[in-house]
């Protein structure tokens, strides 16, 4: 590398950026988005913290003094999210947005079952969290599998695949060669949330976008589609507090 070239390379941002709010530090996350015309902020719940997106060639001291300007904001909103609840014998646990009690089972064979509005696990005790979390991904897979392929068949497409993931920024995508992936935590709430984001994700098969066309035909499919938005709105960045990912 040249000298006159090495003098004007911009050094790599770090990371993160360090907020402190009434004596407590806050780790924020900074990436440059090559699409981005403002700073933003927005906290994950799965991953429990912060994220300013910066425009490309913005400067990365206005990037901290704008984190810290907000870091109210920021303290308040990660103070929200509900702490980390594993999947461990007594834990309570929505399915298909019912509360269940875990259940250990030392003295049964067998793997997971539903029973009295419990879930049952058999075996070593050290593998109940694993064993509900499996479970609750193939109960997540078998339900949205039945309404993927119920609103495809409604709409005269085809789905080549249907995967479920754990994505913390989103519920479900949809690719133009007919595979949708899904969140598994979909399993933890109602079923119309459930089916709302299986019509969604269906309805991409026609419009690979959020047109008005492509809300109509969402509508049409799942006419309850508000009150499932609604829900998620409330109570989606709960489901990312259970079990490990």
């Amino acid at each position: 590398m040249s000298i006159i070239r090495r003098l004007f390379q911009r050094e790599p941002d770090p990371e993160t950026i360090t907020v402190h709010h009434e004596g407590v530090a806050y780790a924020v996350a900074v990436r440059r988005m090559a699409q981005a015309r403002r700073f933003t902020l927005r906290v994950r719940a799965a991953s429990r913290d912060a994220v300013l997106t910066m425009p490309p060639r913005a400067r990365f001291s206005d990037a901290t003094a704008f984190a810290e300007r907000h870091g109210g904001w920021i303290a308040a909103r990660l103070n929200r999210i509900p702490d980390a609840l594993d999947f461990a014998p007594g834990a309570v646990v929505p399915l298909r947005g019912v509360a269940h009690d875990v259940v250990h089972r030392a003295d049964r064979r067998g793997t997971v079952w539903i029973e009295n509005g419990e879930i049952h696990v058999a075996g070593d005790q050290a593998f109940v969290a694993r064993r509900v979390q499996d479970y609750l991904k193939r109960e997540a897979k078998k339900d949205l599998e039945a309404a993927t392929r119920r609103y495809a068949e409604a709409l005269g497409v085809k789905v080549t695949r249907i995967t479920m993931r754990d994505q913390s920024s989103r519920w479900g995508s949809c690719s133009s060669n007919g595979a949708i992936n899904y969140s598994w935590r979909l399993i933890l709430a109602p079923p119309f949330v459930l089916d709302y984001l299986a019509a969604h994700e269906v309805a991409h098969l026609r419009e690979m976008n959020h047109s008005a066309r492509f809300w109509r035909i969402v509508r049409n499919l799942c006419p309850g589609l508000e009150a499932a938005k609604a829900w998620l709105r409330a109570n989606g960045a709960h489901l990312h507090r259970y079990g490990t990912g």
